[in-house]
């Protein structure tokens, strides 16, 4: 069960996770509390309502130990949720431009749900490393090479905690470019910190950047334009429950993309089924192809090991919410007549 990879750590003495506060010295054990009974009953809650699989985890800065069987335990920091403006207006409060034309950062972060670890990114690591351990054995299969990323040229868009990113550099990606929108509650220190305990700290090689970039703000952005089709590989992990943003992400997507890259979309259908369809109408309207896409069980296993899978299908009768959040999409996708 992949959810069975995730722990929450001891909660610290910490009176309120904030985007300002400095880490939590995780060496100082006059600090550690035990694990709360919400943190022991949550740990179970997969395997007391196995068709009720989670879509996110964790708290709002909280620690989570993800264990990987190919890397070992890989220390992730949730990130925080923004505090309550200081000079909150009835204007800039839902994110609306205030007087200065310009919207409140901290209801912008907030609507980004930046501040969980989301099923899909465990989706994208998991087949990352898996990738990464069956080439170190010569064993790797078609359906897993889609994941390899030895010697690739990786960005993560929307980012949150990075978990795809870290595991990329752990696997040997030549350059991981980590994302998300300026506003976004993890560049106060949790993608930070889950690159420097779980990567610096190791013998990967990769050049990392963590970097604030807006969709669709491409022409305006100097980076944007000097790394316009130099990605081999992008991921986008739950991105897409704001439709009004799928053309924006699109376009993101195909300006960053080099020729012969590809694209990993993993979406869980916490949202409904109907705005991931969106994303790949708008997608496919905009010059992607798709080359490869199934659904993915996210409790059960095969007995060879590998997920369950299923067609994708934009409608399925008789889904509901109460059987259709332990699936997720997982697709690959190209440029058009690549």
């Amino acid at each position: 069960m992949l959810h069975s990879r995730l722990q929450p750590l001891p909660h610290r003495n910490v009176l309120s996770p904030s985007a300002a506060a400095p880490l939590p010295d995780f060496h100082d054990e006059d600090t550690v509390e035990d694990e709360s009974p919400e943190d022991v009953f949550a740990a179970f809650l997969p395997h007391i309502f196995p068709d009720d699989a989670p879509s996110f985890h964790g708290d709002p800065g909280q620690h989570l130990l993800y264990s990987s069987p190919r890397y070992g335990g890989l220390e992730i920091m949730v990130p925080s949720y923004p505090h309550q403006s200081q000079s909150r207006t009835e204007e800039t409060a839902p994110g609306l431009p205030g007087a200065g034309g310009k919207a409140n950062d901290v209801e912008e972060g907030r609507k980004l749900f930046a501040h969980f670890l989301w099923s899909a990114a465990m989706v994208v690591a998991e087949g990352v490393e898996k990738a990464d351990h069956l080439s170190s054995l010569g064993e790797l299969d078609s359906d897993t090479a889609m994941w390899k990323v030895q010697g690739e040229s990786v960005l993560e868009l929307g980012a949150g905690a990075g978990l795809p990113s870290v595991v990329c550099a752990l696997a040997q990606a030549s350059a991981v470019t980590i994302s998300d929108h300026p506003s976004s509650p993890a560049f106060a220190g949790a993608i930070a910190f889950n690159i420097d305990h779980n990567v610096r700290k190791s013998s990967s090689t990769t050049d990392i950047l963590i970097k604030p970039h807006e969709w669709g703000t491409l022409d305006s952005d100097p980076w944007a334009v000097e790394k316009k089709g130099t990605f081999t590989r992008i991921i986008a992990a739950d991105c897409y429950w704001m439709p009004s943003q799928h053309e924006n992400l699109v376009r993101t997507m195909t300006w960053f993309l080099s020729p012969g890259g590809k694209v990993w979309v993993v979406a869980g259908f916490h949202t409904g089924r109907a705005i991931v369809a969106g994303f790949f109408e708008t997608a496919v309207e905009l010059g992607l192809e798709i080359e490869q896409i199934y659904e993915r069980d996210l409790i059960m296993q095969a007995e060879d090991g590998k997920g369950v899978r299923r067609d994708w299908t934009p409608q399925r009768e008789g889904e509901g919410p109460e059987n259709r959040r332990r699936w997720c999409v997982v697709a690959l996708l190209k440029r058009k007549g690549e």
